[in-house]
């Protein structure tokens, strides 16, 4: 049996199987966006499905340190917008 790959979460610090979580890349041209399919090109960060893990990784700044740039506030507004849509989808 192959193991799962596993990842922390930015957010809550935990460890959880890759495909329980979303995945926030930053593409080659300085764009910080969400990877729902996980396959895109971009350094990435991953966050539980979770929008109480979205405020933890903006407060403590996890998301800047993973992915190495510095995010605005309309790139945090955009992620839960899109955090929100994919909540109420599940």
């Amino acid at each position: 049996m192959k193991k799962a790959p596993v990842r922390q979460c930015v957010g809550c610090r935990q460890m959880v199987p890759k495909k329980e979580m979303l995945r926030v890349i930053r593409t080659p041209d300085e764009e910080v966006i969400l990877d729902p399919t996980g396959k895109k090109n971009g350094r990435g960060a991953y966050l539980c499905f979770s929008s109480d893990c979205l405020k933890m990784a903006r407060k403590n700044k996890g998301l800047e340190r993973s992915l190495k740039v510095s995010i605005p506030d309309e790139v945090y507004e955009n992620l839960e917008k899109e955090m929100e849509n994919l909540e109420t989808r599940a």
